[in-house]
């Protein structure tokens, strides 16, 4: 199966689904034209949204792509995302109440009211699937769970791969028992929200890097892995495909081209000195994503709830106030660990640099007798 999917995109370069508007087709198209794997970011869409989305890709190129799908999630922290998101508990409804009193002030500010918190919580998983299996595209992955074993085979005899993340190896095994073509290792360093299975109150903060996470999925799977997670540099790349990695998947490199669809001011962020730092945070979603460190994080990320999506719906409102102030202190500025060295190059053209990057790398390697 490495073959099948490496044989999809001639350089082992994939561009991470970046939800909310960023991963948008023009990017998409770029990186598939440059050889890359361009992704959707079919999270927070109408099943209908992204089909509008997939056929704009389709008419800017005809090389391969991915369409990346949001887990229904369970009812309560910790528990288990499954194939239906069925609930087993109630939500923690007073927690997300006690935080909508603490953000009332932001909403004051922005002039906005807070959103519905119970505004779903599977992201329209069923239609989307019912529309990725009346129009196949060459790639589907998942993130915040494992699929069934079913979802997975009905998109397989589509003739569609199927990708799944995981930050651990026990979640690693689980994709690989569910009968997913590979895996994505998600590394702590990668920007946005960890694609965790369960989402753990008690592992705020941790998590495994991605050089040890490679090491240890590759031990536990026999299925190719794709290593995620702050990797911004063609010498990043050719790091993880020797520790056995068959490609590498950079989101917070590509969020500062032209065609990424980030606001402009969370692109001038990711080198803005006033940013200096990011840290895992709940204060926009309720499940721990990367950010960098701005007045929101501050202020509110110490009291946020697990309680994903709930929260995210209760700050949308907010989120969008402030993009339309250009106030990047109240935005989720999503960021991996390599922020400082993201590059404003035209999509396609970062992919050269970047597979430019690997060959010098590999030859270096070679010459001193290392991997090839």
């Amino acid at each position: 199966m490495s073959s099948a999917l490496t044989d999809l995109f001639p350089l082992p370069i994939v561009q991470a689904p970046m939800a909310g508007g960023v991963s948008v087709p023009q990017l998409a198209a770029a990186v598939s034209e440059a050889g890359g794997l361009g992704f959707l970011a079919a999270g927070y869409k109408t099943a209908d949204g992204m089909y509008q989305e997939i056929k704009q890709l389709r008419g800017l190129t005809s090389r391969p792509f991915g369409v990346n799908v949001f887990m229904p999630q369970a009812e309560y922290p910790g528990a288990s995302t499954g194939s239906t998101g069925a609930a087993h508990a109630a939500s923690p409804s007073g927690a997300v109440e006690v935080y909508a009193h603490q953000l009332a002030g932001e909403a004051a500010w922005y002039e906005t009211e807070l959103g519905d918190p119970d505004s779903g919580r599977d992201d329209g998983y069923d239609a989307k699937l019912a529309v990725l299996l009346d129009n196949p595209v060459p790639v589907v992955s998942f993130h915040f769970g494992v699929p069934s074993r079913e979802v997975l085979d009905k998109l397989r005899r589509a003739g569609t791969l199927t990708l799944v993340t995981a930050t651990t190896a026990e979640e690693a095994r689980a994709v690989e028992q569910a009968g997913a073509d590979a895996v994505i290792a998600q590394g702590v360093e990668a920007g946005g929200h960890q694609g965790t299975h369960r989402d753990l109150p008690a592992n705020d903060g941790s998590g495994i890097g991605l050089l040890s996470l490679v090491a240890q999925v590759r031990e536990a799977v026999r299925i190719p892995v794709v290593a995620a997670g702050g990797i911004m540099r063609g010498s990043q790349i050719a790091a993880v495909l020797a520790a056995g990695a068959s490609a590498a998947q950079l989101g917070t490199a590509f969020l500062a081209t032209p065609e990424s669809g980030a606001q402009a001011v969370h692109k001038q962020a990711l080198t803005n000195p006033l940013f200096a730092r990011t840290e895992l945070t709940r204060a926009f979603s309720g499940r721990p994503a990367r950010a960098l460190v701005n007045r929101f994080v501050r202020e509110h990320g110490p009291y946020a709830p697990a309680a994903y999506p709930e929260i995210n719906h209760l700050t949308s409102p907010l989120r969008k106030a402030a993009a339309k102030a250009g106030d990047a202190q109240g935005l989720s500025l999503w960021a991996g660990q390599g922020h400082r060295m993201a590059r404003e190059l035209p999509a396609g053209r970062l992919v050269e640099v970047l597979a430019e990057e690997l060959d010098a790398a590999r030859t270096a390697l070679s010459a001193q007798g290392g991997p090839r």
